[in-house]
C-alpha cells in the first residue's frame, strides 16, 4: 500500500509549466447531485440520456469511480482539495459553517492551485438566457474559505479568459424531484433490497425522470460549448458528487452510495494523453480525490507533494489503485461512523456504531424519502423479505463483506463466511492502516449536543449556510438585517 498519508502539512510552491492559452486545454466539469451511474450507457432502462451516452462514446467511461464520502459536503470538500475529508477535518456533513474552521496548512482548493498555473476559474451560475436555466453554483465545503474561490460565475467570461477551469452544477437528481414524466413505474428495475411496491416504483421512476432532465440540460451546455468555439480545446468531465438519493444509497457506504458516473471527453485540438483511449471503458479503480491532481497534470502543473489523490491520466499517472476508501460520519442530526475499502471484487465495511439502526431518525430522510417511511410500515405488516428487513433491524453488523462482482447489489454479507476469512482479514488490515496513516479525524465522534444541532456551534446558526451562493447570500442578508436591528 502506498505511503501517501501524513499528519502534518507544509506549504509547497508548485513548479508549473506556464504556456499560452493554446498550449493547454480548458477544463469543464459538469457535476450532478446525488446521482448513481443510471444512464443509458450504463445499461439503465426507462431513462433517456442521449447526450451523456454520446459523451461516453466520444470519450472514456469509468465504471469504477468512487467518491470518498456518500453525501455532498464531505465529498465535495474532498474532491476539491484532492484530500480525504477525514484527513482535513471536513468529514461531518455541513460542519464548520459558523466556527471559522480553515484547511490545514498547505491544503488548498483546486482552483487556487490552478490559478497559480495561469487558469481562469468559474463556478457558473449565469448561462446564456436562451438555455432557460442557471447553474446552482454549489460549493458546500466543510471549511471556511477566505476570499473568492472562483474568478467568475458567468459563462460569458469563459471565451475571453482561456485557459479556464469551470464548473456547472446541476440540481435535478437531488430531491425534491421535479422533472417531466418519462419513465414507466411498472417497467423500472428496482434493487432487491427495496420492497416492490407502487410507492417504490413511483419514486424510482421520478429519479430516472430527473436523470433524463439532467441529460437534456447537459446537452444544452455541450451545444453552447460548441457554438462558442470551445469544444475542440476543452476537456469535459461529467461526474456525480455522491451516490443515488435513495434509501441505502446516499449517506451509506455501499456501492450505491459511493459509486458515481465519471465520463471524460478529450478535446480534438490536443494530443491524447497516456492511459486515455476514446470510445472505451476504463475499469481502473479511481477515487474522486484523484480528479484534482489529474486536472493539475492536464494544466501542466505538478501534483503537490502532500495531495492524497493520484494522477490517472498523462505521463505522470501512477500505478493503478488496488484499493479505494470511503467514510461516512454525522449527516444532519444523525450519527453513524462507517469506514470502507473497495477492491475490484470486494467491498468491506466497518461499522463503528453497530448499536444504531439503519433507519436511525433523520428529519431530512423522513421528509424527502417516501421509501424511508414505507419500510417500517411494511415491516409491521409482515410484508418485507429477509433481505429488506435488514433495513429495519434495530442494529447493524459490525462488519460487512460483499463480493460485488457476483453480487452487485451487495445483498449477501460474507463477513462470517469461513471461505472468505482471508479476504476479510486483508481488507480489515488495509482499512485499519488507512485510518492510521491518513490521520482519520473521525475517530472521536462529535459531542451529542453538537450533533443534535446539526453541526451548528452558535445559537441561530444555519448548518446549511454556505452550501451555495444562494445560501451564502441568504446568510449575508440575515446578518445585515440583524445589524440594522441592533
Amino acid at each position: 500500500m502506498r505511503a501517501v498519508f501524513v499528519q502534518t502539512f507544509v506549504v509547497l510552491l508548485l513548479p508549473v509549466t506556464i504556456g499560452t492559452a493554446a498550449d493547454r486545454p480548458n477544463i469543464l466539469w459538469l457535476i450532478a447531485e446525488d446521482f448513481g451511474p443510471h444512464l443509458g450507457c450504463w445499461g439503465t432502462k426507462e431513462v433517456s440520456t442521449p447526450n451523456l451516452d454520446a459523451l461516453a462514446t466520444a470519450g472514456v467511461r469509468y465504471p469504477r469511480f468512487f467518491t470518498t464520502a456518500p453525501v455532498c459536503s464531505p465529498s465535495r470538500s474532498a474532491f476539491m482539495t484532492g484530500m480525504y475529508q477525514t484527513t482535513i477535518g471536513a468529514h461531518n456533513h455541513r460542519s464548520h459553517r459558523d466556527d471559522g474552521y480553515k484547511l490545514p496548512e498547505g491544503v488548498r482548493v483546486l482552483t487556487d492551485w490552478l490559478r497559480d498555473a495561469g487558469y481562469f476559474t468559474a463556478n457558473v451560475r449565469e448561462l446564456p438566457p436562451e438555455l432557460g436555466f442557471k447553474g446552482t453554483g454549489k460549493t458546500d465545503w466543510n471549511f471556511a474559505y477566505e476570499g473568492q474561490p472562483f474568478d467568475s460565475d458567468r459563462w460569458a467570461d469563459l471565451k475571453t479568459h482561456q485557459p479556464f477551469f469551470a464548473q456547472v452544477n446541476f440540481q435535478e437528481t437531488h430531491r425534491t424531484f421535479h422533472a417531466p414524466r418519462h419513465a414507466d413505474p411498472d417497467k423500472v428495475e428496482i434493487p432487491p433490497y427495496y420492497p416492490d411496491h407502487p410507492v417504490t416504483r413511483e419514486d424510482w421512476a421520478k429519479y430516472l425522470d430527473s436523470a433524463t432532465e439532467l441529460d437534456r440540460k447537459v446537452g444544452l451546455i455541450l451545444k453552447q460549448l460548441k457554438e462558442d468555439g470551445l469544444a475542440e480545446n476543452t476537456v469535459v468531465v461529467f461526474l456525480g458528487d455522491n451516490g443515488q438519493s435513495h434509501v441505502r444509497g446516499k449517506q451509506f457506504c455501499y456501492d450505491s452510495g459511493l459509486n458515481v458516473p465519471l465520463i471524460v471527453r478529450w478535446p480534438k485540438a490536443f494530443p491524447i494523453p497516456k492511459h486515455f483511449t476514446p470510445g472505451t471503458v476504463d475499469e481502473r479503480l479511481l477515487a474522486s480525490i484523484d480528479l484534482a491532481p489529474t486536472m493539475l497534470a492536464i494544466a501542466g502543473a505538478m501534483k503537490p507533494e502532500k495531495m492524497q489523490g493520484e494522477i490517472f491520466l498523462s505521463d505522470s499517472a501512477g500505478t493503478p489503485r488496488k484499493y479505494v476508501f470511503g467514510a461516512r460520519d454525522r449527516c444532519d442530526e444523525t450519527v453513524f461512523r462507517f469506514r470502507t475499502v473497495r477492491t475490484e471484487r470486494y467491498r468491506y465495511i466497518r461499522n463503528f456504531t453497530p448499536e444504531r439502526p439503519f433507519l436511525q431518525k433523520n428529519d431530512y430522510k423522513e421528509r424527502q424519502y417516501p421509501v424511508w417511511t414505507l419500510l417500517p410500515e411494511l415491516d409491521a405488516a409482515g410484508k418485507l423479505t429477509p433481505l429488506q428487513k435488514f433495513l429495519t433491524a434495530p442494529t447493524m453488523p459490525e462488519e460487512e463483506l460483499y463480493d460485488v462482482v457476483a453480487d452487485p447489489h451487495e445483498t449477501k454479507n460474507f463477513a462470517s463466511s469461513a471461505e472468505h476469512q482471508g479476504t476479510l482479514k486483508e481488507l480489515r488490515i488495509m482499512l485499519e492502516q488507512w485510518i492510521e496513516e491518513s490521520n482519520d479525524q473521525g475517530r472521536q465522534l462529535e459531542p451529542p449536543e453538537l450533533a443534535a444541532a446539526k453541526g451548528a456551534t452558535k445559537t441561530g446558526s444555519d448548518p446549511n449556510a454556505g452550501s451555495s451562493p444562494k445560501e451564502r447570500e441568504k446568510k449575508q442578508k440575515g446578518a445585515k438585517a440583524a445589524k440594522k436591528t441592533d
